[in-house]
């Protein structure tokens, strides 16, 4: 009789880890599919340039472009052409940490890919370091953000915001998600079999 309570309580717990294995893995799958849309979203922010439109103005991390009615937009480098103070310095300094924002989630997102596909006794330190580095760029992104709406903000306007700085502001509220949602998972996951410090 005790033998076969025993049996049913055994069955019960593997049944029970099963599911909770099953659990875990489907959301760390969430956050790692979210993060890498993150990534794709903040590529797009960086490499398209243009974020706001305003006063027949392009203003972009690269380049500063008018608009005239009946021609072609005039494009420079040369930030000075804007006559505003400080915006040289701000859009270097946003581009700056807008860039290696980019760069730190994708070696973030390449550790929570690995500590999922390679388990071993470095996979949960693996995705704690993962889901820190995508913090960290929800920090950086969030930053350069910022930077960028209070050096314009005189010249801002809803419809003139370019969909551009609406990915980089996506990019960083998805990193903040998915950044927190790692740790949680690293701290409520057991330990079985890894090395942590």
């Amino acid at each position: 009789m005790k033998l076969n309570v025993l049996r049913k309580v055994q069955e019960e717990l593997q049944g029970w880890k099963a599911g909770k294995s099953a659990l875990d893995t489907f959301v760390k799958s969430l956050i790692i599919l979210c993060t890498t849309i993150a990534v794709v979203l903040s590529s797009i922010s960086v490499c398209s340039g243009f974020w706001l439109f305003a006063d027949r103005k392009l203003f972009g991390l690269w380049h500063f472009c008018t608009v005239e009615y009946d021609s072609k937009p005039q494009c420079t480098t040369d930030l000075s052409v804007a006559e505003i103070n400080g915006l040289y310095t701000a859009l270097v300094f946003t581009r700056i940490v807008i860039t290696c924002a980019v760069v730190l989630a994708m070696f973030g997102l390449e550790m929570l890919i690995t500590s999922q596909i390679c388990q071993d006794i470095y996979s949960r330190r693996k995705w704690a370091y993962g889901s820190g580095l995508i913090l960290l760029a929800f920090f950086m992104t969030s930053v350069g953000v910022l930077v960028f709406a209070i050096q314009l903000r005189t010249f801002i306007t809803f419809t003139g915001i370019s969909l551009a700085y609406w990915c980089a502001f996506i990019s960083s509220f998805l990193f903040f998600i998915n950044g927190i949602s790692g740790l949680h998972m690293y701290s409520i996951t057991t330990p079985a079999n890894s090395v942590d410090e």
